[in-house]
């Protein structure tokens, strides 16, 4: 078997999600588990999640909500974008709350409703300034009447999805919360009322108490990572994915030696050269030993030597100290005193650290403790 991993501390999750459910009370904690919970796990998560203290789960698509259902996990599950039309039906029949922002989709919802003889609960997404998806803010009231007036639909949420929350000094995010306000009370005055409101991400939930409302949506938070670096230290966050190898082969190579594909590493002196079996068809950024990536071994940081190729990854690592074949890597996480995160990665790679551990594959087996 291949020795390259990542261990995944549900311990760490489910102190996370009570940290943020702590934070937020009264507001209910929205744990967002879509894109196999961040590459962490959907199922696990969900589960660790939930007994933490999350009162309803977050997901991107109607199979990521189907499964959750098939795996029977019974708490309220919030679709994030609104299903194509034909998808309402597998909706409605695995009892899954769609996000709805269009009248294709609006009528779709309530004839799978009416279908299966359900009252289907929806939520009522507006756009105010992310220009991704959601109702703009005209059509908002139209929408929520055409809810109102279909037996089959129940209006149970209206919310709105912030742009650039980890920005801290940013104050489109205090004007999204402003424009939210004013939509709610125009649907009060409609005569819209006893629905969830909720607006907030991980960086709202955790620096932004106004923008709490009902109900909260945390996901990068609850993995242990900070929404930006400027964010690290405002919570006693647990990151929870350790990315491990180990080494496979070491060589002596002289001064000068060029080392993997192009030959934009040299190495400046005589020095051990590690093979780890790890690369990008892993999820293991090319371009990351071009930008100062590093590895741990034995407690030490150790450079990237050249570009990461499709299966392998090269590493200097000097003469002072031996390495030896089955020696422990870390790509990310902890081991000794030395620590690599997901945050330092993005920085180097010049994005942010939700991809970084999104993007490692299926050749990276996940084991939980």
């Amino acid at each position: 078997m291949r020795p390259t991993w990542a261990d995944i501390s549900l311990e760490a999750i489910a102190h996370n999600a009570r940290l943020l459910a702590e934070l937020v009370h009264p507001a209910e904690l929205c744990a967002v588990v879509k894109a196999d919970a961040y590459g962490h796990g959907m199922i696990p998560v969900a589960r660790t999640v939930v007994e933490a203290g999350a009162s309803t789960l977050a997901v991107a698509l109607v199979d990521e909500g189907r499964q959750l259902r098939e795996d029977g996990i019974e708490v309220p599950i919030l679709l994030l974008s609104e299903p194509r039309p034909y998808e309402f039906a597998e909706v409605v029949e695995h009892r899954l709350i769609p996000t709805v922002y269009q009248g294709e989709g609006l009528a779709a919802a309530a004839a799978a409703a009416a279908a299966a003889n359900e009252r289907l609960p929806v939520h009522l997404m507006v756009d105010t300034g992310m220009s991704r998806v959601g109702a703009p803010p005209a059509q908002v009231l139209m929408l929520a009447d055409a809810i109102a007036e279909r037996d089959t639909l129940e209006l149970a949420g209206v919310w709105t999805h912030c742009a650039v929350a980890d920005e801290a000094e940013n104050p489109f995010t205090a004007y999204q919360i402003e424009q939210f306000n004013h939509l709610l009370s125009r649907l009060r005055l409609a005569g819209h009322q006893n629905f969830c409101r909720h607006l907030a991400n991980s960086a709202v939930s955790m620096a932004q108490p106004a923008g709490r409302f009902d109900m909260v949506r945390c996901g990068i938070a609850l993995y242990g990572i900070p929404p930006s670096p400027a964010m690290d230290g405002c919570l006693p966050l647990q990151p929870a994915m350790t990315v491990r190898t180990e080494v496979a082969m070491v060589k002596t190579i002289a001064a000068g030696t060029p080392v993997s594909y192009g030959h934009h590493y040299t190495a400046p002196g005589d020095t051990q050269l590690a093979t780890i079996p790890i690369g990008y068809a892993d999820g293991w950024t090319r371009r990351l030993g071009l930008n100062g990536g590093e590895v741990l071994i034995g407690g030490r940081r150790r450079p990237i030597a050249g570009v990461v190729t499709m299966d392998q990854t090269m590493v200097d690592c000097g003469v002072g100290h031996p390495v030896s074949s089955g020696d422990e890597v870390i790509l990310l996480g902890r081991q000794g005193d030395e620590e690599i995160t997901a945050t330092e990665i993005a920085e180097r790679l010049d994005t942010i650290a939700y991809e970084i551990v999104c993007q490692f594959g299926p050749r990276v087996p996940l084991r939980f403790s």
